[in-house]
């Protein structure tokens, strides 16, 4: 065996410390970094009745061979003779297993140099088994970290012992990210690469939104309040619409706060970012109506409502289109996405334009006459012209064909 004394046990216990990985696990690959390094060394890398073992109380590691006690040996790498089992243990007895020591004895170095590459690929190993456990629990949470640097437009987020990845698209337009500031992140995946593991993050998804009125609001917490649907454009404005399942509680009320206490603090962790709470209803026109504010509504059409397609007419009033529909197309962008339902949006005096069009349309509408029916007016006319100009009809007709026949016989 090799003498090793207490700088392994010393080496596992500061491991354990910086990187979280316990004692049992080193100790376990530095053992089977041994039996590698010995199957290389004896050329029998399918060997398997060897293992390696270690004394903690004498701090000696060895390399050793499990034989079968047999009356005749026929294989020596496998089985071994009572007489010879004997010297070993006394007590051994047929169909027993001794284990055997055969660590050799310049076995050290190449043994050394073995275990340092498979205890440093186990180590590794060990860690990101840590963090897959330890984010997969966190996947779809709310975490706090701090900010590393910035890697090809992309922010590195240390969260932890780890370091999480937040691509450009997960970040909030506009916002600089200084490394050393502490920031709220989402997070989103964990891939496993072939090089290491990365954690995916965002910035900018709504379920931070989510989170942060969860935390602040205890009605949501408890259940009184519920968040039936978030929609967000990072960084400029997020609609969420809330229910109450309290007759008593009211659920926009509750969100915003005694004075808006509530609300103004997840402002302020958003960056000023503008919140429409909304009253959410089974309705889907009021559900609209409520969806649309500030802008007041005068109608909503529902012009469709089946699982192919959910739309709907809305009339607002003239002064109120821009609002409705918001700079860029946000506020009723925001609202499809919140609702579900294609909203189209019209003025009161573009929908009374589109109702003339329509009448006037339809005032003017003639039906083309049909092929069959022109055809049988040709051939009611041809027959007048022949009554008309020729004075022929049918029975004149058949008068003169019998006339013919009558002289041709003669």
């Amino acid at each position: 065996m090799i003498k090793i004394g207490s700088a392994l046990f010393e080496a596992c216990e500061q491991i354990e410390q910086e990187k979280g990985i316990g004692k049992d696990i080193i100790i376990a690959s530095l053992c089977d970094a041994m039996v590698t390094a010995y199957k290389k060394h004896i050329k029998a890398k399918e060997a398997t009745n060897i293992e390696a073992l270690l004394d903690e109380q004498t701090g000696e590691i060895g390399v050793f061979r499990t034989k079968v006690v047999v009356e005749t040996v026929e294989d020596d790498d496998t089985e071994i003779s009572l007489e010879d089992a004997k010297e070993i243990d006394d007590e051994v007895e047929l169909e027993d297993e001794v284990k055997i020591d055969v660590t050799p004895e310049d076995f050290g170095r190449i043994a050394a140099q073995s275990a340092k590459q498979v205890l440093t690929q186990r180590i590794r190993e060990a860690e990101r088994k840590m963090v897959l456990d330890e984010f997969l629990d966190k996947k779809g949470t709310l975490t706090t970290g701090i900010i590393q640097r910035m890697e090809h437009r992309n922010v590195i987020v240390g969260i932890g012992k780890t370091e999480a990845v937040m691509p450009p698209k997960e970040q909030i337009p506009g916002e600089f990210y200084k490394p050393g500031n502490r920031i709220r992140v989402f997070v989103m995946n964990v891939k496993e690469t072939p090089r290491q593991l990365q954690v995916i993050v965002s910035h900018a998804h709504a379920e931070i939104v989510r989170e942060l009125f969860e935390l602040e609001v205890p009605e949501i917490e408890d259940g009184i309040v519920e968040i039936k649907s978030i929609a967000r454009e990072a960084g400029f404005r997020t609609k969420i619409a809330v229910a109450s399942n309290d007759p008593e509680v009211d659920c926009v009320g509750a969100c915003i706060g005694p004075r808006g206490s509530r609300i103004q603090t997840i402002i302020g962790e958003l960056r000023n970012e503008k919140i429409d709470i909304v009253r959410y209803s089974d309705d889907p026109v009021e559900y609209i109506v409520n969806t649309l504010s500030p802008a007041r509504v005068v109608s909503v059409d529902i012009l469709a409502d089946d699982e192919y397609s959910k739309e709907a007419l809305v009339i607002v009033p003239d002064d109120q289109l821009s609002l409705a529909i918001g700079r860029g197309g946000q506020n009723v962008r925001l609202a499809h996405k919140l609702t579900g339902w294609k909203i189209d949006i019209k003025s009161v005096s573009q929908a009374e334009t589109m109702e003339k069009n329509q009448a006037y349309e339809q005032d003017n509408y003639e039906e083309e006459p049909v092929e069959e029916d022109i055809d049988e007016e040709l051939m009611e006319d041809e027959e007048n012209i022949n009554e008309e100009e020729y004075g022929v009809d049918e029975e004149d007709v058949q008068e003169l064909e019998n006339t013919d026949e009558t002289s041709e016989e003669e």
